[in-house]
C-alpha cells in the first residue's frame, strides 16, 4: 500500500525549519565565524525548546511518537513555526503515535449539490485536500471553464496549475503564488493523511512531470486552506478579482466549500454578471444539442 515515509517527512521538515533561523534571530550568541550548519544547531533548538539534546536528536531523526502537546508547542516556538507549520507538526506527531487511515470522500451527497445549486449569484464548489473539484454550481463551471476543458475527472486544480502551465498562467494572474500555495497545501494534506493513495499518486505524477512542482515540493512549506483574494483572467469576461471564503464541512471531513464573491458596484461584480449570462447561454445551447430531434 502506498504511503508517505513519515519518518523522512518529520526529519526533513524539522531540518528545513531549523536551517532558516540564524542564532541571533533566536537571541543566541553566534560564537565564531565558521558554523558548519545553516541556521540553528540541534543543541540550540533543544536549549530553546527546553528538552535534552538526545531527545531533540531523536525527534529530528523522525520519532515524534509520544511527544506531548507541551513539548510540541515548545518545539514550535523554538522553530518559530507559523500556524500552518505548527498544525503540520501536530499532524505528523499524531500520525506517528496513532496512525489513522482516513479515505477522503470522492463524491458528494445530493443534498450538498442542492446547496451549491441554490447559490445562484456566486461561483461555488466543493473540493478536497488534494485539490479534486468534486461538485460545482453553474457559475463555478463557467468560472473554471479553462480547467474543466480537460476531460479527466475529477478535475484537479493542482494538475491544471503544474501540468498545463501555459493555460494556468493565462488564467491565474498571480500564478507563481498560486503554484506555491498549491504545493504547500498538498504537503499539509499529506501530513494530515499520509495513507491517502490517491494523494500519493498525484504527488508522484506531478513530481515526475513538473520541474516547478519538484522545486516547490522540496521547500517543505505548508499552508492552510483559508479565505483570501483570487485574481483571475477569464477568457470570456476578462479580469475577476474575487474574494474567496473556504468553509470546512463538518459532516464531510476533508471536504470544503469555496464561495467566490465580489463587492457590489465594482468591475468584478459587473463581470460576474456577464459570466452568469454567458453561463446561461452555454447551458441553453448544451440542452438544445442534447434534445432529441422531433
Amino acid at each position: 500500500m502506498a504511503t508517505m515515509d513519515l519518518r523522512t517527512e518529520i526529519k526533513e521538515f524539522l531540518r528545513s525549519r531549523r536551517a532558516r533561523i540564524a542564532p541571533e534571530q533566536a537571541g543566541l550568541p553566534a560564537y565564531g565565524g565558521n558554523r558548519r550548519v545553516r541556521g540553528l544547531r540541534r543543541e540550540e533548538v533543544a536549549l530553546l525548546a527546553g528538552v535534552s539534546v538526545d531527545y531533540y536528536v531523536r525527534m529530528e531523526r523522525g520519532s515524534l511518537a509520544g511527544a506531548s502537546d507541551g513539548v510540541l508547542d515548545a518545539l514550535a516556538s523554538a522553530l518559530r513555526l507559523d500556524e500552518a507549520e505548527r498544525d503540520h507538526l501536530f499532524h505528523l506527531a499524531r500520525q506517528s503515535s496513532h496512525p489513522r487511515r482516513r479515505k477522503p470522500a470522492a463524491t458528494v451527497r445530493s443534498s450538498l449539490q442542492q446547496v451549491l445549486d441554490a447559490i445562484s449569484h456566486a461561483p461555488a464548489l466543493v473540493g478536497n485536500g488534494r485539490y479534486d473539484v468534486l461538485a460545482t454550481n453553474h457559475l463555478a463551471r463557467a468560472l473554471y471553464s479553462p480547467m474543466l476543458a480537460d476531460p479527466r475527472r475529477p478535475a484537479n486544480t493542482a494538475r491544471f496549475v503544474y501540468l498545463a502551465p501555459d493555460a494556468a498562467r493565462d488564467f491565474f494572474v498571480d500564478y507563481d503564488r498560486i503554484a506555491g500555495d498549491v504545493a504547500a497545501k498538498l504537503r499539509m494534506e499529506a501530513g494530515r493523511n499520509p495513507h491517502d493513495e490517491a494523494l500519493i499518486a498525484l504527488v508522484g505524477e506531478l513530481s515526475t512531470r513538473s520541474e516547478l512542482f519538484r522545486q516547490r515540493w522540496a521547500s517543505r512549506d505548508v499552508r492552510l486552506h483559508r479565505s483570501g483574494r483570487k485574481r483571475l483572467h477569464h477568457p470570456t469576461v476578462g479580469r475577476l478579482d474575487l474574494d474567496i471564503e473556504s468553509l470546512e464541512l463538518p459532516a464531510e471531513p476533508g471536504l470544503h466549500l469555496n464561495i467566490y464573491t465580489a463587492p457590489p458596484n465594482t468591475p468584478t461584480a459587473d463581470n460576474l454578471a456577464l459570466l452568469a449570462s454567458w453561463a446561461a447561454t452555454q447551458e441553453t445551447q448544451a440542452t438544445e444539442l442534447e434534445a432529441p430531434n422531433g
